[in-house]
């Protein structure tokens, strides 16, 4: 199966001031399309040559799993933004975030915080577990909750350098800070109710 860089639902300027025509070139046009070539060379002649991305992001390890987790975190990150998002979550999971965290403020602060605190590059995650409960992880690297086998992925806060320097340099926290106002929380509800 040959994976091809997903197209942006919106231009790359569209996500300014929270992230810039700039960064978004270098992240999407540079960085995200590396992986999604890279990915396709590496798994010529694997077992993975013909699967499919999940099924590789799952079951790979080392410079496959690198690249195949690369192209899973950054499909996600990249669709779940808009210049005209929903702002916040409502209905079933609005009422998941209360039962797991207390309030949506109190949801924002401790993922702020995962994502603030993660050393070095890497993830915060805000996944549903098979239980249906929400939990918030730090993944390193190229980590996410479905290698991981903690559960599905809602939102994922990309905190790789590339993700947030040109607009912010090392301020990670404004970056974090400004997510949420380029986040859709239409496309998490989706997710959470199973829709793709």
């Amino acid at each position: 199966m040959k994976f091809e860089l997903p197209k942006l639902p919106y231009a790359v300027e569209a996500l300014a001031p929270a992230i810039g025509k700039e960064t978004v070139e270098l992240h999407y046009g540079k960085h995200f399309l590396t992986y999604v070539n890279n990915l396709n060379g590496l798994i010529q002649g694997t077992k993975f040559e013909n699967a499919d991305l999940e099924t590789i992001v799952r079951e790979s390890d080392g410079v496959i799993f690198n690249n195949a987790g690369q192209v899973w975190n950054h499909d996600i990150y990249f669709r779940s933004f808009s210049p005209f998002p929903k702002s916040e979550p409502s209905g079933a999971l609005l009422d998941a975030i209360k039962k797991n965290f207390g309030s949506f403020g109190e949801f924002k602060e401790t993922f702020g915080k995962a994502a603030i605190s993660l050393f070095g590059s890497g993830w915060a995650w805000l996944y549903k577990t098979d239980d249906g409960a929400l939990a918030i992880s730090q993944e390193p690297n190229a980590g996410n909750p479905i290698h991981s086998r903690t559960g599905l992925p809602l939102i994922g806060c990309d905190v790789w350098e590339h993700s947030y320097y040109p607009d912010y340099q090392n301020r990670r926290a404004d970056y974090v800070r400004n997510f949420w106002n380029i986040l859709d929380w239409k496309v998490v509800e989706e997710k959470f109710v199973g829709k793709k």
